[in-house]
């Protein structure tokens, strides 16, 4: 299952999702303005900004097509 960290009002949040719709990727959403005490769990993997995605032992931030496409 991968996992994506968002924020309101997140572009790049919105394309990973929208890209994960469009592959019929599923994927669970965890919103760190409405869970905030994923926050510091987010910081000690070692990210600043959203979106996280995870993925088993794989993470990474940011909109990234061709990483995404490695998760499906």
């Amino acid at each position: 299952m991968v996992t994506v960290f968002s924020k309101n009002n997140c572009m790049q949040c919105n394309m990973v999702k929208k890209w994960l719709a469009d592959k019929a990727v599923q994927y669970k959403e965890i919103n760190i303005d409405e869970e905030p005490q994923y926050i510091e769990q987010i910081k000690a993997m070692g990210f600043m900004a959203a979106p996280i995605i995870v993925k088993d032992e794989v993470s990474f931030s940011g909109f990234r097509p061709t990483e995404l496409a490695k998760l499906v």
